[in-house]
C-alpha cells in the first residue's frame, strides 16, 4: 500500500486508494503549527509575567510560612488554634483582650487571641499542622492545658501539653505528652482516687483507652482498655452516685455520622459499663450537637453539656444543652445559649470559620476560665481551593485557544493529524476496523467541525472591526482575571490577612481617624474595611465638623465610637484620650485604602519598635533652609527622616501626652494657624526627645486615595500644601532642633518589609 492516507468503500476485498484532498493544507502546514506554537508560547510568558506581579504585590502572604520551617502546612482539616476567655459564669465569657491584660515581655498591650497555635507549637521543637480539643487540668495557680496536635510529618494527632503560671495569659509549651501509633484527640483529663486520668479518642485503635500520669504531666501509662469501641470525644462524669460516660460510635448501620449519641453508667470510672436503656440517645441530623464538644460543667446545681453543630462543615459552632434528667433509663437536655458573640471577621479572625469545643473551669479566685478552639477556615477548604484552581487554570488553557483563533494564530482546536483518517500508513487489519468503528467516524466528524467552527468563528466576530476588537479585549481580561483567580486559589493559601505573632503572642490596636460631614462617604467605606482586619479593637472617628453619624450607619465588625470635638482643629488627631485600652494607635486618614496584611505587617514592625513613629509613608527634610518633598525625593536619596502620620502607629500614651505638653504648646499653635503640619510636628516632638532612631518605614503593597473618587481631598492644591510644610519645617527647626542629620536608610530590615 501507498502512503497517502486512504478512504475505505465496502469491504476489505474492495478497496479504493484516493489521493490526498488539499483543502485542509493550511492545517498541516509547519508555518501555521509554528504559528500556533509561537503564541502559545508567548502567551505563557505574558501570562507568567501578569501572575508575578499579582502574587508579588497583591497576594496575601502566608503568615505562618515564616514562623516554622517545619510546621503549619496547609491541612484539608484545617488551620485550628486555641483562645483563652473569661467570666464571672460560665455564660459571660469574654476573650482574653477584653480583659486588658498586658505583657512588656512580648508586647502585647494588651495579650490577644489565640494562645496557642501551630506556629507557638512547632518553634517549641514539635512539629504542627493545627492545634485543637483543649482541656484544662488546674493545679493551683498553676494551669496545664492538653490539646490535640497534629504533626506535620506523620499526619497523625498527638497529645500535646503546655503550661501557664499568669492565668493563661502566656504558655510553656512543654511537650508531646502522649504519643502513640495511631491518632489520638480530645485529651479529657480527670482526677480520681488520688490520681490524675486522661482518656483520649482513639478511634482507629477501636478502642477507648484510660491513661493515668505516672509523672505529671509528660509521663502516662496505660491504666484500662475501657470499652472495644471507637467512640469519638468522650468523658467521664460522676452524677448522682455514679459514674456516667457520654461519646458516638459512628460505626453502626444507618448511624448519622456526627449526629450519634450513646451514653454508659458504672460505679466506678474503670467499669464495668452498662448502656443506657434508650441508647442511642441521638441518631440525627449532625447540626443538633449530639457529638460532644468539650468538658460538661455544673453551674448553679445544674449539669451542663458542651456539643457541636457540624451542620454547614465540619465543627461549625458550639452548642449548650442544660441536662434536666439524666437516670439509667431516661435522659432529657434542653438548649441554653452560651452567650459567647461570634466573630463577623470572616477569615481574618482566628475563630472566624468555625469553633467546637470548650473546656470552662472555675478558679479557685471564683473567676471562671474557658479554652476554645476556633479556625478562620472551613473543613476541606484546601481541597477545594485546589479544585477551583485548576479549574480555573483549565478555563485558562481553553480562553487562550480561543483567542488565537480570533487572531488568527490557531487555524483549527484540533490538528486533523490527531483524527484517526489522517494517521498515514496502515494495516489492511486497522482499515477494516476504521470502517465498522463508529466511534471513529464520529471523531473524523468531531474533528471536522471542530476546525470549522474555529474558522466560522473568526469570521463572525471580525476582529479588525470596532466591536470584534472588543470582544478579543474583554476576552483577555476575563483570561487575566481566571489566571490570577487560578494561582490565587492554588497558591494563595487561605486569603485570609492574618495577625503577625512577636514572641508567639498577639495583641490588638486602636484605629484613629479624623473626618468630618463631607467625608462620611469615605468614612463608612473605611469602617467597613478596616474593621475587619485581624487585629484592630476599636475604631475612633475624630469628629472636627457638622452633624456626627449615627452609629448604625456603619458596617463594622468591631465598637466604633464617634468623638465629637468643639474646635475644627488638627490638633485633635493627637489628643488624650483616657478611653482607648491599648497602648498603640494606629493614625490612619480615612481616604487611605491598603489591604489590612500590611496593616498587620505595621503593627508588628511597631512592637519590635513601640518607641518610634511606625508608618506607610516616608518623607525626606534636607537642604538649606529645609524643604518639604515628596516621596520619590527620600528615595532618590536612600533615606527618610519624618514619617507621615496620616498612616502610622504610635504609642498612644507616649505621643499624645508630648503633643500636648507645655513644650509643644507653639508648635500646636503653628499648627491651628496653617491648619496643617500635625504630623511634621509630632516627628519633630519624637526626634527631640531621644537620640536615637525615631522613625521607621513600612512599604505597603498598594494604598488607594479615595478621597479623589469623592472629591473631597483636603490637600488639593499640592504645591500650596507643599509650600506650607516647607514653612512648618522652618518653624519647628528654631523650635526644637532641626532633623536633617536624623536620616534613616531604606531596605535595612531582614524581612525587606521597608525597600
Amino acid at each position: 500500500m501507498g502512503s497517502s492516507p486512504i478512504v475505505i468503500s465496502g469491504s476489505s476485498a474492495h478497496r479504493t486508494t484516493r489521493p490526498n484532498n488539499n483543502k485542509n493544507k493550511n492545517n498541516n502546514d509547519p508555518c501555521v503549527s509554528s504559528s500556533a506554537f509561537v503564541f502559545l508560547i508567548g502567551s505563557f510568558i505574558i501570562l507568567g509575567s501578569i501572575c508575578g506581579l499579582y502574587v508579588r504585590f497583591l497576594m496575601t502572604p502566608n503568615v505562618h510560612a515564616g514562623l516554622s520551617a517545619i510546621g503549619c502546612k496547609e491541612d484539608d482539616e484545617g488551620s485550628w488554634s486555641i483562645g483563652v476567655f473569661y467570666g464571672d459564669s460560665p455564660f459571660s465569657l469574654k476573650p482574653i483582650e477584653d480583659m486588658n491584660i498586658w505583657r512588656n515581655k512580648s508586647a502585647a498591650w494588651p495579650v490577644a487571641n489565640p494562645v496557642i497555635t501551630c506556629a507557638s507549637a512547632s518553634v517549641a521543637g514539635f512539629s504542627s499542622n493545627f492545634v485543637a480539643d483543649p482541656f484544662l487540668y488546674v493545679q493551683g495557680d498553676v494551669l496545664y492545658m492538653f490539646f490535640e496536635t497534629k504533626n506535620s510529618i506523620t499526619m497523625q494527632g498527638d497529645i500535646g501539653v503546655a503550661r501557664s503560671t499568669d492565668k493563661g495569659a502566656s504558655w510553656e509549651q512543654l511537650g508531646i505528652a502522649l504519643d502513640e501509633d495511631w491518632h489520638l484527640s480530645y485529651p479529657y483529663v480527670f482526677d480520681y482516687n488520688g490520681n490524675i486520668y486522661m482518656m483520649p479518642e482513639g478511634r482507629a485503635k477501636g478502642q477507648l483507652r484510660l491513661y493515668r500520669a505516672v509523672k505529671f504531666p509528660m509521663e502516662w501509662t496505660l491504666e484500662k482498655i475501657i470499652m472495644k469501641k471507637p467512640l469519638v470525644d468522650s468523658f467521664i462524669i460522676p452524677h448522682d452516685g455514679k459514674y456516667w460516660l457520654f461519646g458516638s460510635d459512628h460505626r453502626g448501620i444507618g448511624t448519622e455520622y456526627n449526629g450519634q449519641l450513646e451514653i454508659w453508667y458504672s460505679t466506678s470510672p474503670l467499669g464495668p459499663w452498662k448502656p443506657h436503656k434508650k441508647n442511642p440517645i441521638y441518631n440525627a441530623d449532625k447540626s443538633m450537637g449530639a457529638r460532644n464538644g468539650g468538658r460538661p460543667f455544673l453551674f448553679d446545681g445544674y449539669l451542663y453539656r458542651v456539643g457541636q453543630d457540624d451542620g454547614e462543615t465540619y465543627g461549625r459552632r458550639i452548642r449548650l444543652f442544660k441536662v434536666e434528667v439524666l437516670t439509667t433509663n431516661v435522659f432529657k437536655e434542653v438548649e441554653v445559649p452560651l452567650g459567647l458573640k461570634a466573630s463577623i471577621k470572616g477569615r481574618n479572625a482566628w475563630n472566624g470559620a468555625r469553633s467546637h469545643h470548650l473546656d470552662v473551669q472555675r478558679l479557685s479566685s471564683g473567676e471562671w476560665i474557658g479554652v476554645m478552639d476556633g479556625d478562620r477556615v472551613p473543613s476541606g477548604d484546601a481541597s477545594r481551593r485546589f479544585n477551583l484552581g485548576c479549574a480555573s487554570v483549565l478555563g485558562v488553557a481553553a480562553l487562550v485557544i480561543l483567542f488565537g483563533m480570533l487572531l488568527g494564530a490557531v487555524r483549527g482546536l484540533v490538528p486533523l493529524s490527531w483524527c484517526p483518517h489522517d494517521f498515514g500508513k496502515r494495516s489492511d487489519a486497522s482499515l477494516d476496523w476504521e470502517q465498522s468503528n463508529l466511534i471513529s467516524s464520529r471523531m473524523r466528524l468531531f474533528c471536522s467541525h471542530l476546525n470549522r467552527a474555529s474558522s466560522s468563528l473568526r469570521t463572525r466576530i471580525k476582529p479588525n472591526t470596532c466591536s470584534g476588537s472588543s470582544v478579543l479585549a474583554l476576552t483577555f481580561l476575563v483570561i487575566v482575571v481566571l489566571m490570577c483567580t487560578g494561582v490565587k486559589y492554588i497558591y494563595g493559601g487561605s486569603g485570609a490577612h492574618e495577625a503577625y505573632p512577636l514572641h508567639g503572642q498577639y495583641s490588638q490596636f486602636t484605629l484613629l481617624t479624623m473626618t468630618y460631614d463631607a467625608r462620611l462617604w469615605n468614612l463608612k467605606m473605611y469602617v467597613e474595611h478596616y474593621s475587619r482586619c485581624s487585629s484592630v479593637r476599636e475604631i475612633v472617628v475624630v469628629w472636627n465638623k457638622g452633624q456626627p453619624p449615627e452609629l448604625s450607619e456603619f458596617d463594622s465588625a468591631v465598637p466604633v465610637r464617634i468623638r465629637v470635638e468643639e474646635k475644627n482643629s488638627l490638633n485633635n488627631r493627637f489628643k488624650v484620650d483616657a478611653s482607648i485600652k491599648t497602648r498603640s494607635v494606629l493614625e490612619l486618614d480615612d481616604d487611605i485604602m491598603m489591604p489590612c496584611d500590611d496593616v498587620e505587617r505595621g503593627f508588628k514592625v511597631w512592637r519590635e519598635h513601640p518607641e518610634r513613629i511606625v508608618g506607610f509613608y516616608p518623607r525626606l527634610a534636607n537642604g538649606s533652609p529645609l524643604k518639604y518633598r515628596a516621596e520619590s525625593h527620600a528615595r532618590k536619596h536612600n533615606g527618610y527622616n519624618m514619617i507621615l502620620t496620616g498612616a502610622a502607629f504610635i504609642d498612644s500614651k507616649m505621643a499624645f501626652e508630648m503633643y500636648w505638653s507645655k513644650e509643644a504648646a507653639a508648635g500646636r499653635e503653628t499648627v491651628d494657624n496653617l491648619f496643617n503640619c500635625e504630623d511634621v510636628l509630632l516627628n519633630f516632638l519624637y526626634a527631640n526627645t531621644s537620640s536615637s532612631k525615631t522613625v521607621e518605614y513600612v512599604k505597603p503593597a498598594w494604598a488607594i486615595d479615595t478621597s479623589k473618587f469623592s472629591g473631597v481631598a483636603i490637600s488639593g492644591n499640592t504645591q500650596t500644601h507643599y509650600a506650607l510644610r516647607s514653612s512648618c519645617l522652618e518653624k519647628f527647626s528654631e523650635m526644637y532642633g532641626s532633623i536633617s542629620n536624623r536620616k534613616s536608610e531604606f531596605n535595612r530590615r531582614m524581612d525587606g518589609w521597608d525597600v
